[in-house]
């Protein structure tokens, strides 16, 4: 199977009061065809800004830095009129938000229409019966009249289900779906990510799934990326990472979810906050809320390592947090 994406180095620079600060700082990873990829982690641990940065959804004066290829095509430094013809058509987004992401003020169908304007050589008529077809696809019932219909008359699942059918209307080959079942109640989410997973099945399309439950990972993902700080702590297969976590981090995120099968368990949280842009320390950025830390970790950087085929970690106690978590429990 082939690399569809291969992402390495990637630094990107946000303007902000202090100066430009990393929110995302030597990220790497790669994605083959019809590959699954979960990226995990706190608010604010770059989740969102690395998926932007692939396509360069970003702030104004925002920096971007090292290696985004797609398909063998460098994108970092690509003309926007280059990289404006590839998103949508071969890489699409689904945002978090679809309240925030779609115009309150033109009919759904219209929406939808946009983007088989741009990318496909259908006539207003064609557009229109795709259209359809693509609200069909995604479970909207009598699509016909609800193409006509404003953003404010669906409901939240309909407007998640309205994002997924903009994004999918050109075929692309890479989804990135960032949060998608945000703001929605349990049995909604359920329904979203068997949607998801369905159409990637039949659409034969890759996908990066951004969240921070570590159950949706489980169930629709084959591989995870977990994130702290802007940097990948961790990554592997889920099998990899969830029986058997390399970091500290991941080990506090999975014992923060409870056990079904336990009654009455004490949840066990992950002291502390997360640093910010401005706060990260020299050393390894979860080093003051870690309880596996020595006087390394508050001066030395652990880099991402392997430590098994496909499972790699950055941390100075990745080869012995087993044997130290079972110390501690």
């Amino acid at each position: 199977m082939s690399t569809l994406l291969s992402v390495s180095g990637l630094t990107t620079r946000l303007l902000t009061p202090a100066g430009l600060l990393a929110a995302v700082e030597d990220v790497d990873f790669t994605l083959d065809e019809r590959d699954s990829l979960g990226l995990v982690g706190e608010s604010g641990s770059g989740k969102s800004v690395t998926m932007r940065s692939l396509l360069r959804l970003l702030p104004q004066r925002a920096e971007v830095e090292g290696s985004v290829r797609w398909r063998g095509r460098e994108l970092v430094g690509l003309p926007e009129n280059a990289l404006r013809a590839l998103r949508g058509r071969e890489i699409a987004m689904i945002f978090q938000e679809p309240m925030s992401a779609l115009n309150p003020v033109l009919r759904i169908g219209l929406q939808i229409e946009e983007s088989l304007k741009v990318h496909t050589d259908l006539d207003r008529a064609g557009r229109r019966a795709r259209a359809v077809e693509l609200l069909a696809l995604t479970g909207i019932p009598t699509p016909e009249r609800r193409l006509d219909d404003f953003p404010h008359q669906f409901s939240g699942g309909m407007r998640q289900r309205a994002m997924i059918a903009i994004a999918l209307a050109a075929s692309p080959a890479l989804l990135l779906a960032d949060e998608p079942t945000t703001a929605l109640d349990v049995t909604i989410q359920d329904q979203i990510l068997h949607l998801l997973a369905r159409l990637r099945r039949e659409m034969g399309m890759a996908m990066i799934l951004v969240t921070h439950d570590l159950a949706v990972v489980a169930e629709s993902c084959e591989r995870v990326a977990v994130m702290y700080a802007g940097r990948i702590v961790e990554r592997g297969t889920v099998r990899q990472v969830f029986a058997a976590p390399r970091h500290p981090y991941t080990l506090g995120l999975l014992r923060s979810v409870p056990d079904g099968d336990r009654p009455r368990q004490k949840l066990r949280s992950i002291e502390g906050t997360p640093p910010g842009l401005g706060n990260r320390t020299r050393g390894c950025a979860f080093q003051p809320r870690c309880g596996f830390a020595t006087a390394q970790c508050a001066t030395d950087r652990p880099p991402l390592a392997d430590i098994a085929p496909g499972h790699a970690a950055a941390c100075w106690q990745a080869g012995r947090l087993t044997d130290l978590s079972r110390e501690a429990a």
